[in-house]
């Protein structure tokens, strides 16, 4: 019975320690399907999740704050490829819009949200823009949402995870030898 629990509670160790690596990756674009971006007043949005129905990938649309519904939005038409489809908005004033990308099969490949500044100095998406006083409230989420952390900061939490993980092997391991005189 010992040796079942011990088992057990280290089998749920292991796969919780498996898991947390994934966990403090956060999001990734992957999981929403889309990927947008702006340079200066140019929304762009890239998704790999549409196939072509009829000779058509679907519909993006860009939403202000105020409006709620795919239909409300200004509409482009998805162009590309079977491995990218991509669509574009021109003249976007700055503000904080949502972008969703409806797939001509009718499936909703993604929704993201995105700031577009005044300035058009550098490309930025909505992970790793930062505004003083954001319309919409903070855009929360898992990891960088604040900020973008750099490989030797990730490196780091990456060998605290790993060195957990081991010191939890070598403990469990220790107490489940039994004890001897």
């Amino acid at each position: 019975m010992r040796t079942t629990r011990l088992l057990l509670r280290s089998g749920l160790t292991l796969a919780a320690a498996a898991a947390f690596p994934a966990w403090l990756a956060g999001p990734s674009a992957a999981l929403s399907g889309i990927s947008v971006s702006t340079i200066g007043t140019t929304v762009s949005v890239v998704t790999s999740a549409c196939t072509q129905n009829n000779g058509s990938w679907g519909n993006a649309s860009l939403l202000n704050s105020g409006q709620t519904a795919f239909a409300q939005g200004r509409q482009v038409a998805l162009a590309g490829t079977t491995v990218s489809q991509s669509a574009a908005w021109s003249g976007v004033s700055p503000g904080t819009y949502t972008v969703v990308v409806v797939c001509s099969n009718g499936g909703t490949a993604g929704t993201q949200s995105v700031i577009v500044s005044s300035s058009a100095a550098a490309p930025t998406t909505s992970s790793t823009t930062r505004s003083d006083a954001p319309a919409r409230g903070v855009m929360g989420g898992l990891g960088g949402a604040a900020r973008d952390y750099g490989p030797l900061t990730l490196g780091i939490g990456a060998a605290l995870v790993g060195s957990g993980v081991i010191a939890t092997g070598w403990y469990l391991r220790k107490r489940s030898k039994p004890y001897r005189l």
